[in-house]
């Protein structure tokens, strides 16, 4: 018995659309054509109008949470509503871009925000609500979006670990302001490393070209645009004009090329993830595991795991038989558990107690995650539950 936590989704196909690139004469292998067809394909699947690929997903929360600040228009809106159980680039983007970060609970059954904790932390300050769809969960209602409207507040979406999960037959990514997406090598389709920004707000993608290339000007794609600001700057050269303080997020053509190849097959492998979590699901015990998901529009990710057992030794015998038998896993879930423990967050967080942030907390110490991917046979699923099931709690 042997089970990985990540898979390659590398398949033949996509090494030879790869060759076909290297194979062309003086082949231009930085950002190019391929990385604005990736982008326009990548619209197109999603449902949204525009789209820029940038080196990862976390760059894509960086720009994201810059392109907030450059069009927030009131200073004293500094504060972003973020989930405890999240990634750590999302929090990271919020306090580089001197925002406050404005913590929340989870629920388990999404492994999302609580939205009731969101409506209490709603205020004057509250610029926009950075939702984190862990796992392959959707984490909106409807209450949240008419609430969202209500107070004119941005709504940003990392679909980092979601690609393809919906709320209401639409994928998310479509219901934010901005929407995130990240292309590692173990999510629902890789390009090696990369990430996706989208959105179906015109400012908002030019800024988002502009921030992931220097800053420059010339990445506006927006002529009119252009014309006015090399007249405004008639001392600087046209083709180095930098509008704004950012860095290199770029991608190139080779991992545009690989997404091109593995979105062709995105929707077949999702509904293979699916079928796989419905499979575990079935098969393992619920007097020891948590299984009260709500799957409605979900496309798994990973295999979620949280135990019902209140005990650390417990918990540790738990982990000891995962070892044993080769089962790759990682406690905490997204992101490893309450990002309000983590060292980075000492100095921009005053929590002594955790007490509000129970569910978290849950996840935190007695939840996991374990490998789902497209190729998992359902033979060795039901051993991989045979093993869980036995274990004493």
């Amino acid at each position: 018995m042997k089970h990985a936590l990540m898979h390659n989704n590398f398949i033949k196909e996509d090494f030879i659309e790869v060759k076909k690139l290297f194979n062309k004469k003086n082949p231009i292998l930085t950002q190019s054509k391929k990385v604005l067809e990736f982008e326009k394909k990548w619209s197109k699947w999603l449902g949204v109008k525009y789209s820029t690929y940038v080196n990862s997903g976390s760059s894509a929360n960086y720009i994201s949470i810059s392109i907030l600040k450059e069009i927030n228009k009131n200073p004293k809106k500094n504060e972003i509503i973020v989930p405890a159980l999240t990634w750590v680039s999302d929090i990271n983007s919020v306090i580089l871009n001197n925002f406050k970060p404005v913590f929340v609970d989870i629920n388990l059954n999404n492994l999302s925000m609580d939205i009731e904790q969101v409506k209490k932390k709603i205020n004057k300050k509250t610029l926009a609500i950075f939702i984190t769809h862990a796992q392959g969960f959707n984490g909106l209602n409807s209450e949240l979006i008419k609430i969202i409207k209500k107070k004119k507040i941005f709504l940003i979406e990392d679909v980092c670990e979601s690609h393809g999960a919906k709320f209401k037959e639409k994928k998310l990514g479509n219901f934010g302001s901005i929407s995130n997406f990240s292309f590692y090598f173990a999510h629902h389709m890789t390009t090696i490393e990369g990430g996706m920004i989208s959105t179906n707000d015109k400012r908002i993608y030019e800024l988002s070209r502009v921030f992931r290339s220097h800053g420059l000007l010339r990445e506006t794609n927006n002529p009119s645009f252009e014309k006015k600001q090399i007249k405004k700057y008639n001392y600087l050269s046209p083709q180095f004009i930098f509008l704004y303080p950012t860095l290199n997020f770029r991608n190139n053509e080779i991992g545009a090329v690989i997404g091109i190849s593995q979105l062709r097959r995105l929707d077949i492998n999702n509904k293979k993830r699916i079928n796989n979590f419905n499979y575990f699901l079935r098969f393992l015990d619920e007097n020891k595991y948590f299984k009260n998901y709500d799957l409605k529009g979900s496309c798994n990710y990973a295999f979620p795991i949280i135990l019902k057992t209140n005990s650390l030794k417990k918990r540790d015998n738990f982990e000891r038989v995962l070892t044993k038998n080769k089962i790759e896993f990682r406690r905490g879930n997204a992101g490893g558990g309450n990002q309000l423990r983590q060292p980075y967050l000492r100095k921009y967080s005053k929590f002594k107690s955790f007490t509000n942030f129970k569910n978290v907390e849950r996840v935190h110490n007695f939840g996991y995650y374990i490998g789902n991917y497209p190729s998992l046979e359902k033979e060795k699923i039901k051993k991989i539950c045979k093993i869980l099931n036995k274990i004493k709690f």
